[in-house]
């Protein structure tokens, strides 16, 4: 059974509908059992190809028009047609004879050579359309709202693989706020293990700078009264009135992630969260926002044993990749803010030996597109700002509108092919895929697939079963690997 929005109501409607939903079904996890791995019929376990993934996230809606995916140039000039406006940044050669990006990533452009670029990613047209449903379509592989807490991949990887270092946290989240911005219950429902319990969730560090800080004891305190504070804790939590509401075996993973937390601040491996310990070359290197710093802090995890590792741009509404207005001057801003870092990481995994065993990949929730919200005939409403058939001020001269219909994914070592273009989308508008459309639950079967996780994977939960991807139907898109 699956929860229904009324996607004909009003946004603010849809919205709070979505929220109360999404609580109610937080709620069900934390009381639900032990989640039972079950083995069907026709389930085999792929040869890993990697064994650390490290998703770098566009929250907003990336364009793939001012990316990845360069259209026909049309620059800014007074009273300009909105018709067309498909590209506005020209697009560059790559190292890859076949591969064009958009200038403002020529950082990107010269280590196209070592990964993969998918043009035809899809998302399907989920008729208003909410940043935070299509996030958490994304993150956990099934569309929202639904009756299960939906554990987001990085908690699939953390609790089928384990951790690859017992006192590296498997599953950390980086850039992104969950207190104090908009549309933070629905960022906190797909940023959790759901169901695996917490001990499978993420830890979370929103500003890469102060890492170091979460793995410290609170300065003046001494190891010994860390320690007693720490027992102290675990007796409140364990006689806390609230412990009725939670299952035990939702009570024993909240006490075994505080276990691990407690291991992590007496080990050497606490020093990986210090990104001060890097030379001043390198990074600078990675400095160009808080996403670049992200980027650097990454590395240092994944060197130290992190199993997957997310670092965003962050989603806040109307900010970043959010260009509902001044499109082309943001996103000329996010070029330089994400160029540099992302080429910085895949040149020093390569150069530490640690490239093809870390998969990497660049994505975000869809593309955008100066005319079509959703897809050509979607009944999605649309949220430009501007909304008028001619351009006049540079503010208004940019891709406003949510586009669902083909988009572009970057991926990088973890057994990819190297300098492969796969898919294709239309070269005049409507912007669609046009070759070998991938949707989202065949994505995740790739990147499954990849870290040696059968799409087929399948969790017993309340006697009802739970797969890797929706249905354990995804198929993984084989033609990328080499």
């Amino acid at each position: 059974m699956k929860f229904e929005i009324d996607s004909t109501a009003p946004e603010s409607i849809v919205r709070r509908d979505f929220i109360k939903k999404l609580a109610l079904a937080s709620s069900a996890a934390w009381m639900s059992g032990v989640p039972r791995l079950v083995r069907g019929t026709g389930f085999e376990t792929p040869a890993a190809k990697a064994d650390a993934c490290i998703l770098l996230w566009m929250g907003g809606g990336m364009a793939a028009p001012e990316t990845f995916d360069p259209k026909r140039y049309a620059p800014f000039e007074k009273g300009m047609a909105v018709d067309s406006v498909l590209s506005t940044f020209p697009a560059i050669d790559t190292v890859v004879d076949d591969i064009k990006i958009c200038a403002g990533l020529e950082s990107i452009a010269r280590i196209m050579d070592r990964g993969t670029l998918i043009r035809s990613a899809v998302q399907p047209d989920l008729g208003s359309i909410l940043h935070s449903r299509h996030q958490y379509h994304w993150h956990t592989g099934y569309v929202p709202p639904q009756t299960v807490a939906c554990p987001h991949i990085g908690a699939w990887m953390a609790r089928v693989l384990g951790p690859r270092n017992e006192v590296m946290p498997p599953f950390i989240n980086i850039g992104q706020r969950l207190e104090g911005v908009g549309e933070k219950e629905e960022l906190k429902a797909f940023t959790t293990a759901g169901f695996f319990g917490s001990e499978h969730g993420p830890m979370n560090l929103p500003f890469p700078e102060q890492a170091a800080q979460s793995v410290r004891p609170p300065e003046g305190m001494s190891g010994k009264r860390f320690v007693n504070r720490n027992k102290l804790f675990r007796k409140l939590v364990d006689r806390s009135p609230h412990r009725e509401h939670a299952s035990d075996y939702q009570q024993e993973s909240l006490m075994r992630s505080m276990e691990s937390a407690y291991r992590l601040l007496n080990s050497k491996e606490r020093e990986a969260f210090d990104i001060e310990k890097e030379p001043k070359e390198i990074r600078q290197r990675y400095d160009t926002s808080r996403f670049g710093r992200g980027c650097l802090l990454a590395r240092r995890l994944v060197e130290n044993g992190a199993r997957f590792v997310e670092v965003t741009t962050e989603y806040v509404p109307f900010l970043h990749w959010d260009t509902h207005a001044g499109g082309h001057d943001t996103v000329n801003r996010m070029h330089r803010e994400i160029d540099r870092p992302i080429a910085q990481l895949v040149l020093d995994l390569e150069e530490r030996g640690l490239l093809d065993r870390t998969l990497i990949i660049v994505a975000s929730e869809f593309s955008r597109d100066a005319m079509i919200e959703g897809k050509p005939g979607s009944e999605a409403n649309d949220q430009a700002a501007f909304k008028g058939d001619f351009i006049e001020e540079e503010k208004h001269y940019g891709l406003h509108r949510h586009f669902t219909g083909g988009t572009s994914v970057a991926l990088f070592g973890g057994g990819v092919k190297k300098g492969f273009l796969y898919g294709k989308t239309a070269d005049e508008r409507p912007l669609v895929a046009v070759e070998n459309p991938v949707t989202i639950t065949d994505l995740h079967a790739t990147i499954m697939t990849a870290m040696g996780i059968s799409p087929k994977t399948e969790f017993s939960i309340e006697d009802r079963p739970f797969y890797v991807t929706e249905d354990g139907k995804g198929s993984p898109v084989r033609e990328i690997f080499a």
